[in-house]
């Protein structure tokens, strides 16, 4: 079987790494893929948001399965391109991965479904979300409705700070379009997991769950960030909540979707927070998460090829998908400035030595070669996963990798899958 991945990132490296391993590939690409990419798969110079070209050259190759990586190809109709050329491709069709591209049709798509989440409103008047905001109280959350890279969301402990978010994303317009429409919502208070589950539109196999941390600094400081790293599993989503979240979050989304003529094929990825009265959904991904896919795909057994291509195909599902017990932990090395103004351009060394350490791989994030040499091109550029028997062994060995890795102004949490080893 012939397979392209679509994007440029860690979780395409690692969508690329685990297609890699099947028996079932005969040839794999990639569009535009990347360094660590260009060792798995033969990368060719299509940008992802580049609908047609993607599209022409899956016809033009007679590619059996594409697979999506990022959100924005997904939001601006790859999917739809592909069916109207009858190619299969595995992902949401554009009205479908609304359900991440607009944050305010997913709240209302829960609103009426009685979907477990936190209240909220949405805003197109900058006048009437602070009013909104004052009648609602600290502290709150602030969200652009639409796509801004993992960044749009602010957590506000105070009310200046929630008008603040406000005058930033609506009127000085920081995140573009994306910040056109806002949601304000209450804040829940508990533990955040990531529940993975692929769906045909119909049928809901749920995957492992996953815990990520988004602030850029130790102890969750600083502002947040596209993910600073990630563990499975989470210790967190026991069997029992992991049943509710599928009889209570997962299945009733996709027949929510179905029911309002938008059906959901492709992974769903809810991003939760378990609550004291029960899990409750912060946000819906359309598409796997980064990083949480690096730790998820280290510790998957199964087979992912004929999975993702009978979501695409609208194949039979099988009953369950298998996954190592072990913890996999992936850490994210930054660009100094990250998530704010960084530098590129800085060579990097030492992932070979890295990929020594036993249980781990380096999934290239960032990163591009010129000259020969391989530089940083991102603010995150790189995710150093490890497997381990236990958390601690795998926070080791992710660790004793990261230290034979250099390239000027390198930062990293050093804290990533403590919470893991608390909670087991």
């Amino acid at each position: 079987m012939k397979v392209l991945v679509v994007g440029s990132g860690g979780r395409e490296h690692a969508l690329a790494w685990k297609l890699s391993q099947s028996p079932a590939l005969t040839r794999l690409y990639a569009a535009p893929g990347n360094p660590g990419i260009a060792r798995l798969a033969e990368c060719v110079p299509i940008k992802a948001e580049a609908i047609s070209d993607v599209a022409a050259f899956a016809e033009g190759e007679r590619i059996d399965l594409t697979v999506i990586g990022p959100e924005l190809p997904l939001a601006l109709g790859i999917v739809d391109a592909f069916q109207e050329r009858k190619l299969p491709c595995f992902g949401p069709r554009r009205d479908a991965a609304r359900i991440e591209s607009s944050k305010a049709f997913a709240k209302a798509l829960m609103a009426r479904h009685g979907i477990p989440t936190a209240r909220a409103r949405s805003f197109t008047d900058p006048r009437e979300a602070a009013r909104y905001a004052r009648s609602l109280g600290a502290p709150l959350v602030v969200k652009a409705d639409g796509l801004a890279a993992g960044k749009g969301v602010t957590v506000c402990r105070d009310l200046p700070s929630a008008l603040e978010a406000i005058e930033q994303m609506m009127v000085k317009k920081i995140f573009g379009g994306a910040g056109a429409t806002v949601v304000i919502e209450e804040c829940l208070e508990g533990e955040e997991a990531s529940v993975f589950a692929l769906t045909d539109g119909t049928h809901v196999l749920p995957l492992e769950a996953a815990q990520d941390h988004k602030a850029v600094f130790d102890d969750d400081q600083g502002p947040n960030t596209g993910g600073m790293g990630a563990y499975s599993p989470a210790p967190a989503v026991s069997e029992s909540v992991a049943n509710v979240v599928m009889e209570k979050i997962l299945i009733p989304t996709v027949e929510a979707m179905a029911e309002a003529e938008c059906p959901y094929c492709g992974v769903l990825y809810a991003g939760l927070m378990l609550t004291a009265s029960g899990p409750k959904v912060l946000e819906f991904n359309a598409r796997f998460g980064d990083p949480e896919t690096q730790p998820l795909l280290a510790r998957m057994e199964s087979d992912l090829l004929p999975l993702l291509h009978a979501v695409a195909t609208g194949a039979s599902l099988p009953t369950a998908v298998h996954f190592r017990p072990e913890t996999a932990v992936c850490v994210v090395l930054a660009s100094g400035g990250y998530p704010g103004d960084y530098a590129t351009g800085k060579p990097i060394t030492g992932i070979e030595a890295a990929e020594t350490v036993p249980g781990v791989v380096v999934f290239h994030a960032g990163t591009a070669i010129r000259d020969g040499h391989l530089l940083t091109a991102g603010g995150r550029v790189l995710g150093v996963t490890a497997l381990g028997l236990t958390p601690r062994a795998a926070i080791e060995r992710a660790y004793r990798a990261i230290s034979k890795i250099h390239f000027d102004g390198m930062h990293y949490r050093r804290d990533i899958g403590q919470r893991a080893i608390r909670e087991t």
